[in-house]
């Protein structure tokens, strides 16, 4: 299936999750997570959860309990020309929601992509290459472009890979990791 075809499916299949459900899927998705070790992370782009996401607000708290010296970093996206960049925050980093829905700082100092170790990166189904189906407008993709080579790429999802994405092109790039509340993935 294509990715506008996935994306329409696998945005009905998250409206069925129930709220009971979906508290459970975020912790099973944390207790995935608590199995891997990542050495030297100094760096972490994460994102706040649009509606019906994991919650991703507990993940990156366990990551930065884990690692007090952890720098955290949330995108700010460009629609103009269909660009992100990463903010660094702190504690007491207010927050705005965008005309789009997406929850970005309203200030904070811009971290290079190549200082970023980890990469938590939204979607909403993968296949078993490690392609995922995203929102759609390449702002992902864009940005790990620009980023080191070893930056670790890690989605989350409650649903299992699906065998392959149709149409994936030279622009897509894969995930190191996804975890789903069952399995974690390895690419």
């Amino acid at each position: 299936m294509t990715k506008t075809e996935l994306r329409k499916i696998y945005k009905e299949k998250r409206k069925a999750i129930s709220s009971k459900d979906k508290l459970k899927y975020d912790d099973l998705i944390l207790l995935q997570l608590q199995k891997l070790y990542f050495e030297n992370v100094q760096v972490l782009l994460t994102y706040w959860p649009m509606e019906l996401e994991p919650n991703m607000q507990i993940v990156t708290s366990y990551i930065k309990h884990t690692n007090y010296a952890l720098r955290v970093a949330y995108p700010v996206t460009n629609f103009s020309n269909n660009t992100m960049c990463a903010i660094g925050v702190e504690d007491d980093t207010s927050f705005t929601t965008n005309t789009f829905g997406l929850t970005e700082p309203k200030s904070g100092e811009e971290i290079n992509a190549n200082e970023i170790d980890i990469v938590f990166v939204p979607l909403f189904i993968f296949d078993l290459r490690g392609y995922r189906v995203g929102y759609g407008k390449g702002f992902y993709d864009k940005f790990l472009a620009s980023c080191k080579n070893d930056v670790i790429k890690i989605g989350f999802c409650y649903f299992e890979p699906i065998e392959k994405i149709d149409d994936t092109n030279n622009f897509d790039i894969p995930l190191n990791y996804c975890i789903t509340p069952h399995n974690i993935y390895e690419f």
